[in-house]
C-alpha cells in the first residue's frame, strides 16, 4: 500500500507545474491556469507534510516552486485579488511559514504579512465572524474556519502577533449557531443575516449536513489544536469541540467500510454515495486527534479503518495510472444569481463526483502521513 500511494503522489507532482497543476480540476476542465488559490493551497500542505514524514525532499521542492512563481519580491502574490474578500484565498498562505523556514527568503515573510492585513479587513457579522466571501454578505460557512483560522494561528505562532481569543470566539459562535443538538452535527451554512434564499428564516441555517464541511471544521480544530501550545485554556476548549464532534459524526460511519456519505445522516437515500473527500478529512482529523492526545485510541483504530475503506475501494489502477475517486467536485451555497445552491439533499448529490482533485487527494495524502505517524 505504502509503494502504491507514494506513487500516485508523485505522480500527480510529475503532470503538474506550479501554474498547471493534476489535482486542480476545476482548473484542468476549463483549460486554465491556476490561480493563488485554496484547491492548490491543500495539495501543497499535504506535500509538506509528505517531505516532513517521509524525508524525500522532492515534495517540498515543488511546493517551493510555486512559492516562486506566484510569490514576488515584495511580497506581493500574483493573482491573489484582496478586493474579493474571499477566506478561500488565505489557505494557501499557510505554505509560506514553512517556505520562510525552509529558505529564509524574507519574501514569504513579506507576503504573510501583507495576507494577515488583507484578513484582518475581512467583513465581519455582529458576532465577530468573518464573512465566508464579499459576496455572501454575513455567511458563515463551516468551510471558511479551516480556510482563515489556521492561517492566523500559524501568523501568531511564527510573528508573535495576533490574538487566539478572536480563533476561538469564531469557533464558539460556529457551534453555538451551527451544530444540532439532536445529532451533534454542524449545518453547512448560517446566514446571520436570515435573508439568504437558502437560510432558515428564523435560524439562518442551511438545510443539510454536508460531509465536506464537517471534514474541513474537523481538519481546523485538530490542526488549531496542533498549533495553540499546550496549558492554554483555549487548546483545553478546542479539544472538548473536537471530542464532541468526532463522536457524533462516528455514529454515521458505514459499519462495512468506515467511510461517510455526502449527505452525513442520510444513508442509503437514493443517490446519496460513500464520498472520499470528506471521509478522509474525518479520518485525518480521527488519526490527529489522538496522535495529539486529545481523543482517546479507539478513534485512531476508527480513523484508519476509514483510511483503509478508501484505499480498497477508491483508489484504483487505470490504463497504468492510479487514481482516487469518489470525490465531489464543488459545492455550495448560492450565490443569489445561482439558486440551484440551495442547501437541498437534491442539490449534494447533483453536483459532479470526479477523480484525484484536491480536495479529496490532499486530505487523502494528509491522512496516510498521519498512519505513516502511527507505524514510526
Amino acid at each position: 500500500m505504502q509503494e502504491m500511494i507514494e506513487r500516485y503522489i508523485l505522480e500527480l507532482i510529475r503532470r503538474s507545474t506550479p501554474r498547471r497543476t493534476a489535482w486542480n480540476l476545476e482548473k484542468v476542465r476549463e483549460g486554465k491556469d491556476v490561480a493563488w488559490n485554496y484547491i492548490d493551497g491543500c495539495m501543497l500542505t499535504a506535500l509538506l507534510a509528505m517531505t516532513e514524514i517521509t524525508g524525500d525532499d522532492r515534495y517540498a521542492a515543488f511546493v517551493e516552486q510555486v512559492g516562486d512563481s506566484f510569490v514576488r519580491e515584495d511580497g506581493s502574490i500574483d493573482t491573489f485579488k484582496p478586493e474579493g474578500q474571499a477566506l478561500d484565498d488565505y489557505n494557501e498562505g499557510r505554505i509560506l511559514f514553512p517556505m520562510y523556514a525552509r529558505t529564509e527568503n524574507e519574501k514569504y515573510r513579506k507576503a504573510a504579512d501583507m495576507l494577515y492585513r488583507c484578513l484582518m479587513e475581512q467583513p465581519r457579522t455582529a458576532e465577530g465572524n468573518f464573512w465566508h466571501k464579499k459576496i455572501y454578505p454575513d455567511q458563515v460557512w463551516l468551510d471558511g474556519t479551516y480556510m482563515a483560522l489556521p492561517f492566523l494561528a500559524m501568523y501568531r505562532d511564527t510573528f508573535g502577533d495576533g490574538e487566539i481569543r478572536d480563533i476561538l470566539e469564531q469557533l464558539r459562535v460556529v457551534r453555538k449557531r451551527m451544530r444540532d443538538p439532536a445529532t451533534g452535527l454542524y449545518y453547512h451554512g448560517y446566514d446571520a443575516s436570515r435573508k439568504a434564499f437558502w437560510a432558515d428564516p428564523e435560524t439562518g441555517l442551511s438545510r443539510n449536513f454536508w460531509l465536506r464541511a464537517i471534514g474541513w471544521y474537523a481538519l481546523a480544530l485538530t490542526d488549531l489544536t496542533e498549533i495553540i501550545p499546550k496549558g492554554m485554556e483555549e487548546r483545553d476548549e478546542l479539544a472538548e469541540t473536537l471530542r464532541d464532534l468526532m463522536e457524533s459524526i462516528s455514529a454515521f460511519a458505514d459499519p462495512k467500510t468506515g467511510m461517510y456519505w455526502q449527505v452525513v445522516d442520510k444513508a442509503g437515500q437514493e443517490g446519496n454515495y460513500l464520498e472520499t473527500s470528506g471521509s478522509a478529512m474525518v479520518a485525518c482529523a480521527m488519526l490527529k486527534g489522538a496522535r495529539l492526545g486529545v481523543l482517546d485510541d479507539t478513534f485512531r483504530e476508527k480513523g484508519r479503518k476509514t483510511f483503509e475503506g478508501i484505499v480498497d475501494g477508491h483508489l484504483k489502477i487505470r490504463d497504468g495510472m492510479i487514481g482516487l475517486d469518489n470525490i465531489c467536485l464543488v459545492a455550495g451555497l448560492g450565490p443569489e444569481n445561482n439558486r440551484r445552491r440551495d442547501g437541498s439533499y437534491e442539490y449534494y448529490i447533483s453536483e459532479p463526483v470526479v477523480s484525484n482533485d484536491a480536495k479529496g487527494s490532499a486530505p487523502f495524502v494528509l491522512c496516510y502521513t498521519e498512519i505513516r505517524r502511527l507505524d514510526m
